[in-house]
C-alpha cells in the first residue's frame, strides 16, 4: 500500500535533502506535514504512486529535521519556506503544481504567493494556514497540539497517534506504524523537541485573496485537530477556490480516502 519508489539525496545550498522522483509529465512539488514521523513516504505513500502513473513527475521530498533530510540549526517554518525555494531552484522546476498537507499547505501557500512558477494549488487539512475559528475549534486545536507535543517515540505511541491522524483504523497497520516510528525517533524526535521553540508561522490570512492560481482545499470531515469551519473560513479568504469535503476522513484524507483523493487531484491538476 505504501509506495516503495526510492528516493535520493539532493544538494540543496549545500544542505543534504530527500527527495522520492517518480514519474514523467507535469512536474508536482509534494509537501508534507508537520506531525510526528512525517516525511515524504509517510504522508504521501498512498499518493505517489498513482500520480506518476498518471501525468505527473512527482518529487516529493523530507523538509529539514524531517524525514531523511539533514537537521538545521534553524527548524523555523520560514526556513522550511526559504528551503522549499532553494529546492524549486536546484530542481529546475519553471512551472509546477503543489500539493501540501497540514503544515505543507501553508509552505504551499506561502509558496504560491511567491512565486510565478505555481500553476495549480491543493491545500489538505491545513490548521497553520486556516484561520482560526470559534472557541470550540480553538480548543480542538489546542488539544489536538498537545497531543502531538506529548509524543515520545515508540511503536505503541505512534499507533495510537496514528489513530488519530486517520479515521479508518484498518489503515494503521503494523508496516504504516513502523515506517512513521522510524521517522519519528533520533534526531528527528529532538528536531521535533527544538522545533517548539521557535517563532510561529507568520499568519497570511489576508494575503490569501492575492492568490492568482486555481486552488482546490480537501478536507476529512472527522479532523480531530482541524474543525470542518476552518475549511469554509479558509475558503471565503480565497477568491475562486473550491472545497471538496470527504466523510469518514480525518486529518490526513490522503490516506483515508485515498482513491477518490487521487481522482480528484488528478482531474483537478490536468
Amino acid at each position: 500500500m505504501m509506495t516503495k519508489a526510492p528516493g535520493e539525496y539532493v544538494a540543496v545550498d549545500g544542505f543534504n535533502t530527500y527527495v522520492i522522483r517518480k514519474g514523467s509529465g507535469q512536474p508536482i512539488l509534494i509537501i508534507h506535514g508537520g506531525a510526528p514521523g512525517a516525511s515524504a513516504r509517510v504522508n504521501w505513500g498512498a499518493n505517489i504512486d498513482f500520480l506518476a502513473d498518471n501525468g505527473f513527475a512527482v518529487y516529493a521530498y523530507d523538509q529539514p529535521g524531517y524525514g531523511h533530510t539533514d537537521v538545521p540549526e534553524d527548524l523555523s517554518m520560514e526556513f522550511r519556506v526559504t528551503h522549499a525555494n532553494a529546492l524549486i531552484k536546484t530542481l529546475g522546476l519553471d512551472r509546477f503544481n503543489i500539493l501540501g498537507n497540514s503544515q505543507g499547505s501553508y509552505i504551499a501557500a506561502r509558496l504560491a504567493l511567491e512565486h510565478p512558477g505555481v500553476k495549480k494549488m491543493v491545500l489538505v487539512s491545513s490548521g497553520t494556514l486556516a484561520p482560526r475559528g470559534s472557541n470550540e475549534s480553538e480548543a480542538l486545536s489546542r488539544e489536538h497540539s498537545e497531543r502531538l507535543a506529548a509524543y515520545e517515540p515508540s511503536l505503541e505511541n505512534m499507533r495510537a497517534l496514528s489513530m488519530q491522524t486517520l479515521y479508518d483504523p484498518s489503515l494503521v497497520t503494523d508496516e504504516f506504524v513502523h515506517e512513521r516510528y522510524e521517522m519519528s525517533t533520533g534526531r528527528n524526535f529532538e528536531a521535533n523537541q527544538m522545533r517548539r521553540g521557535t517563532p510561529a508561522p507568520r499568519p497570511i490570512y489576508g494575503e490569501l485573496k492575492n492568490l492568482k492560481v486555481p486552488t482546490l482545499l480537501l478536507w476529512g470531515a472527522h479532523d480531530s485537530g482541524v474543525a470542518l469551519e476552518r475549511s469554509l473560513l479558509l475558503l471565503q479568504s480565497m477568491p475562486g477556490a473550491e472545497l471538496h469535503v470527504f466523510d469518514r476522513a480525518a486529518h490526513w484524507v490522503q490516506w483515508d480516502q485515498r482513491d477518490r483523493f487521487n481522482t480528484i487531484v488528478r482531474d483537478f491538476l490536468l
